[in-house]
């Protein structure tokens, strides 16, 4: 009964349904499909009303293919101000998840309701239970529409109840899970499995065992990592109870992965996550997301100039050393940022763990002395053997080529250590160590930089130019 309302309800929602549908040439046809293409390569760049415009100008199938196709953010966009019955025939096009997905980017609790109450009643059941859960949590992304087998079924019964079960519009027919009545997870088999068996054989007898199995509570990044490493097409979600509630599939975290990883991406350049595409974000948003790291750089950068200001008199003295700050601020920088990505991106893959933090200190170490007497011998090379040394330098070239080979060598071994730590301390300290982005690292190496340069100057340098 519950189908035969849905499908009733699609007919009813859907405007364009109470005219016949019109014959349509071969090249209408075409034309509608390049259409839909073009819309799906360009959706991105176009403004929200564009967006409106072309869609509802689509024919009612491609128009529900590219829906369907669309982010939870878009759908629910473009349905706003759609009227009851519209949004329901939209609405009711999408599986439980994705309906939650939907209702979940909606910001008020009225409008979470009405949307809920144009679902069919067992969906808006499984809808509800959906959101109970947090969205970036394996409950909040499963699907709780999946294949079920007893144990002690035989083959021919498992194929012919999956035949079933398939017409409900389940989330993947690639694997049935096993259940006790209880609703526990006994094992896995696939229908691959299945077709192989010979008919009489149980259920019990071909499924596997060892399920790898994800918690409701786990998060969508570990979700992601676990999908890399497994190479899985589904994972089944258990809760609280050891009771499987539902499975999560590898389209469901794709999408999530590219949040994931455009976020993380985001704050490597020190800019606050968007929220939408770019195009789409509004000036005085992007100052917002933008301007408050560039601020907080800027404060950082101050500490710079007093730096500078404490080294006055030795810049004074020997005016030639101001010539190589851009040199020593930058190799320090640089350094940094390129150890803070690695380890951030290792951290993301799941390559490096807290506990890996001392290892990593010992070979940035190493890579840091590596690095830094390259560049170092690059600098002194490059002072000690240009051809108009003295009149550049002075007299004291040779001092200071050697100043400037030893400050490369360690600033950029404080800047590797620095960048590769920074992300594990705000690990321990339960922040997104994506936070530790090049400009914040390059901003911390530069202050430290100038130390260790007018340091390293004032030990070589003194009694001949200082």
């Amino acid at each position: 009964m519950e189908n035969d309302e849905n499908n009733s309800s699609h007919s009813t929602g859907d405007i364009s349904s109470s005219h016949p549908p019109e014959a349509q040439t071969p090249f209408e046809v075409d034309q509608n499909f390049q259409n839909l293409i073009h819309l799906q390569d360009h959706w991105s760049q176009m403004t929200l009303a564009d967006r409106k415009e072309k869609f509802f100008q689509l024919p009612r199938t491609d128009a529900e293919e590219l829906f369907l196709s669309l982010t939870a953010l878009d759908q629910s966009q473009l349905i706003e101000d759609c009227s009851t019955l519209e949004k329901r025939s939209w609405v009711r096009l999408l599986a439980p998840d994705d309906a939650a997905d939907l209702i979940q980017e909606v910001s008020e609790d009225e409008q979470k309701e009405e949307y809920l109450s144009l679902l069919d009643p067992q969906t808006k059941r499984e809808v509800s239970a959906l959101l109970a859960y947090s969205e970036d949590k394996a409950g909040g992304l499963m699907s709780s529409r999946f294949i079920r087998l007893r144990p002690n079924m035989n083959v021919d019964e498992a194929i012919s109840y999956i035949r079933i079960q398939a017409r409900t519009q389940v989330e993947t027919v690639y694997y049935s899970y096993v259940l006790d009545p209880e609703q526990k997870l006994l094992g896995v088999v696939s229908f691959r499995e299945l077709f192989a068996s010979t008919p009489n054989k149980k259920v019990s007898e071909i499924m596997h065992t060892d399920v790898f199995k994800i918690s409701v509570d786990l998060d969508q990044e570990t979700i992601s990592q676990i999908f890399n490493k497994q190479d899985l097409m589904a994972l089944p979600v258990i809760d609280a109870q050891n009771k499987m509630v539902g499975i999560v599939t590898f389209d469901d975290v794709a999408e999530v992965t590219q949040e994931e990883v455009t976020e993380d991406i985001h704050k490597l350049g020190g800019v606050e996550s968007l929220d939408a595409p770019y195009l789409q974000i509004s000036f005085l948003q992007m100052i917002k997301k933008r301007g408050g790291w560039l601020m907080i750089l800027f404060i950082g950068e101050m500490f710079t100039a007093s730096a500078l200001g404490y080294y006055q008199g030795e810049l004074e003295k020997a005016v030639v050393l101001a010539m190589f700050l851009p040199l020593i601020i930058s190799s320090g920088g640089n350094s940094g940022s390129q150890a803070s990505t690695l380890i951030i991106r290792a951290m993301a893959l799941g390559e490096v763990k807290l506990k890996d933090w001392l290892r990593v200190l010992f070979r940035e170490i190493a890579s840091g002395l590596a690095l830094g007497a390259g560049l170092g011998l690059i600098g002194l090379i490059r002072i000690y053997f240009w051809p108009w040394r003295e009149s550049m330098y002075g007299e004291h070239y040779g001092l200071i080529a050697t100043t400037v080979a030893l400050s490369v060598l360690g600033v950029v071994l404080w800047g590797t250590i620095s960048g590769s730590m920074l992300p594990f301390i705000l690990r321990k300290l339960k922040f997104d160590p994506a936070s530790a982005s090049a400009p914040a690292v390059a901003t911390i190496v530069d202050v430290t930089g100038l130390i260790i340069y007018f340091t390293v100057a004032s030990l070589i340098l003194r009694g001949n130019l200082l």
